[in-house]
Formats: C-alpha cells, sequence, structure tokens
C-alpha cells in the first residue's frame, strides 16, 4: 500500500510536469507545440521518474505511472492510441529497469527513454490516423481552418524530428535526474 501511495504521488508530480511541459510548447513552439510536448516533457521530468524509481524500486511501479497518465488522457478525449502507448512503452521501461534491478545507472537512463515515448499517443494519430483525428476534431466543432493549422506541419521529416528531439530530451532530463536524485536527494536521504 505504501508503494501505491508512492507512485501515485509522483504520477501526480510528473503530471504536473506535462502540464508545465504542455503550456511551456504551446507558448514557445507555435504551431508545432503539439508534436514537440513529449520532448519538452521530457526534458523536465527526469528527476521525477529517477525519484520515484529509486522510492519504489519494484516492478510495476512505472507502469502503473505510465498508465495513470494514459487513463488521463483517455478519459479527456484522446485516441485510444493514447492508452496504448502509455502501457507499452512504460511496461517496457519497467522491465528494462528491472534488468538493472533498478539500480543500474545506464539501464535506468534507457527506461527513462523509452518511458518517455508513452507520452507520444496523443500525437502519434496526426501522422498515421490523419482521416480519424480530423473526424474527431470536427466532431468537437472545430473549423476547416484550425484543422489546416493541425495538420500544416504533420509530415514524414515532422515525426522523425519529433521521435528524435524525444530520444535526445530524455537522455538530457534523464541524466540531470540522476545527477539531481544523487547530489541532493540521496544526501538528504530521501532517494
Amino acid at each position: 500500500m505504501p508503494d501505491l501511495i508512492t507512485i501515485g504521488v509522483f504520477s501526480a508530480l510528473y503530471f504536473a510536469m506535462v502540464a508545465v511541459a504542455t503550456l511551456a510548447s504551446t507558448l514557445l513552439l507555435a504551431g508545432f507545440g503539439s508534436i514537440f510536448l513529449p520532448a519538452i516533457a521530457a526534458l523536465i521530468s527526469g528527476c521525477v521518474f529517477m525519484l520515484m524509481v529509486a522510492r519504489v524500486g519494484k516492478f510495476g511501479g512505472i507502469t502503473i505511472m505510465g498508465m495513470v497518465i494514459g487513463l488521463f488522457l483517455f478519459v479527456s478525449g484522446h485516441f485510444v492510441l493514447s492508452f496504448i502507448a502509455s502501457i507499452v512503452f512504460p511496461l517496457a521501461a519497467d522491465l528494462i529497469a528491472r534488468a538493472g534491478k533498478y539500480r543500474n545507472r545506464i539501464g535506468l537512463l534507457i527506461s527513462y527513454v523509452v518511458f518517455s515515448y508513452g507520452l507520444t499517443g496523443p500525437i502519434l494519430p496526426l501522422w498515421f490516423m490523419k482521416d480519424a483525428y480530423v473526424a474527431s476534431l470536427e466532431a468537437r466543432g472545430k473549423d476547416t481552418a484550425y484543422i489546416a493549422g493541425v495538420f500544416a506541419h504533420i509530415n514524414t521529416g515532422t515525426f522523425f524530428i519529433s521521435m528524435a528531439a524525444i530520444a535526445v530530451c530524455a537522455l538530457v532530463g534523464g541524466w540531470f535526474g540522476q545527477r539531481l536524485c544523487a547530489k541532493h536527494f540521496a544526501k538528504a536521504g530521501i532517494a
């Protein structure tokens, strides 16, 4: 039970970081905000992930945290793909972290990179399910100009750039999270 409470607290913190990333991507990357949201979230959330892993250190923590975020995305109107991505990538990340007994620094960094792809669920339909995405926007009352704006920068190049940005930002965010945990939280007895 204490582990579930800890996972819940860190899931809430991670969700808050995703909200900050959403605001930052909207303000700083007009027109590209949604496709770079997972990368920005990966950049700023590494500490939350690393601290949660250090506190829980058992299989299931990473998976549950991803599922909580995915469930929120699903109930807030995103495609079912957003929930599927929030299960598949966190589960894979959990398995990677477990292989290193939740202590191997490189394994945890790789785990965080994989985990960060869990937020791609809401944006993958832009490239792979365009017709369904357009239909959902029309059902929500969005006009043609809005829909054209959403798809203005959606092409093969932006897909690869977005996916590469997630990997790079997750590596930087995860590395920073590890350093912060080792330098500050471990000394304080938190991690």
